[in-house]
């Protein structure tokens, strides 16, 4: 069997990396950019900074912030028109990961006009040309969109989501600076922080998991376990280990997929506009619990890297309870929602089920799972 492995051209890390910008853009020889970020963020001190090292690099600059929470297809049509309007040779994108999900799609769209309606993307559409260079700055620590191969839209009309997946959308350049992240309210870090735990966690018991992602999505469950609760208090630690495990995380579900946790968050996010982080972290134990009969022993090593004491001294019952509880409390301990009372309603389970049982995502999951299997999960937390 042979394993694909795709990854960022350049990546940086660490307090301060943004100041690495300006050199990417000169060596690169880039002349001016679109910016991509929400109308939030355009207004806030995290663009103005971006903003300043464009100028410092000579490069010329336009944003665009008619970006929702979850970007629709008119959002990306938009921001395709807003981009050859500008005369931008490369995108910059800054925020979440819808900003970014945004960009991709804008920088596609560019280069492979014959997809301007959007929905013909879905899935692993037969593109022909790399996206429009993108560098991309998260502001969040969760989705890590700036590694992935992945984006995703929303078909408002047909009140679902759809997930893209293309070689050709990889930013050039990554640039994870946890300064950009210390802004963020306490709920969204929460929400993205158990986002990228979802990732880490689907990605390791994920079909296609192998050796070189197992690495990366342990590592990324340790970090996010030990980081998050001080991310959420604004630590300068927190923050640190968030901006490198949601990273990490991304590395590996990128390149193997992930479960019907994202499945069954995307069918929520599009017909309820539910924060994306929110609808996983709900989800997850409750998958985890449905899934663990097709996990074999990774559980005790989930157990593990969340911080469970003497998972060698457990039966296999035991671990995987451990896992699924350590991740309950962590979420609780953060202040998300234990179940879906207010956001979901009954009459809509069906729609949803069959949303989630088509999505993208859910070939991946390790276990078999009905329209009925997801009906059955929904209304466990209703």
């Amino acid at each position: 069997m042979v394993n694909r492995m795709i990854l960022n051209e350049t990546s940086y890390h660490g307090k301060g990396a943004v100041r690495e910008i300006a050199g990417e853009v000169k060596r690169r020889g880039y002349q001016k950019a679109l910016l991509c970020c929400g109308p939030h963020l355009a207004k806030s001190g995290a663009a103005e900074k971006i903003t300043a090292i464009l100028r410092e690099a000579g490069a010329e600059y336009e944003i665009f912030s008619d970006i929702k929470a979850n970007p629709t297809i008119e959002n990306v049509q938009n921001g395709v028109r807003a981009y050859q309007k500008s005369g931008a040779d490369f995108i910059v994108a800054v925020g979440g990961g819808s900003p970014m999900d945004t960009a991709k799609a804008i920088g596609i769209i560019a280069n492979n006009p014959e997809f301007s309606d959007v929905r013909s993307l879905e899935g692993t559409a037969p593109t022909r040309n790399p996206s429009v260079p993108i560098i991309a700055v998260p502001t969040t620590a969760g989705t890590a969109a700036e590694v992935t191969i992945n984006y995703v839209i929303t078909d408002v009309e047909n009140r679902r989501k759809f997930v893209c997946v293309d070689v050709h959308d990889l930013p050039v350049v990554a640039v994870v600076d946890p300064d950009m992240m210390a802004s963020m309210p306490a709920g969204l870090t929460a929400a993205t922080g158990m986002d990228a735990l979802t990732h880490a966690i689907e990605g390791y018991i994920t079909r296609a998991a192998w050796e070189m992602t197992d690495m990366f999505h342990l590592k990324a469950i340790e970090l996010i376990a030990s980081s998050l609760r001080g991310a959420v208090q604004n630590t300068e630690e927190g923050r640190e280990g968030m901006a490198l495990g949601q990273y990490i995380a991304g590395m590996g579900f990128s390149n193997v997929g992930l479960g019907i946790v994202h499945s069954m968050a995307h069918a929520l996010g599009a017909v309820y506009d539910t924060p994306h982080g929110v609808a996983n972290a709900i989800l997850l134990p409750v998958v985890m619990e449905y899934n663990a009969e097709a996990t074999g022993e990774k559980y005790k090593y989930i157990a593990k890297a969340m911080g469970v004491e003497n998972t060698e001294r457990m039966s296999m019952e035991e671990y995987r309870k451990a896992a699924v509880e350590a991740v309950r409390k962590l979420s609780a301990d953060i202040g998300i929602p234990a179940d879906l009372k207010e956001i979901a309603r009954e009459e809509d389970v069906p729609f949803l089920s069959r949303s989630a049982a088509a999505d993208a995502c859910a070939p991946g999951n390790p276990r078999e799972a009905s329209v009925e299997d997801i009906e059955n999960l929904f209304r466990k937390l209703l």
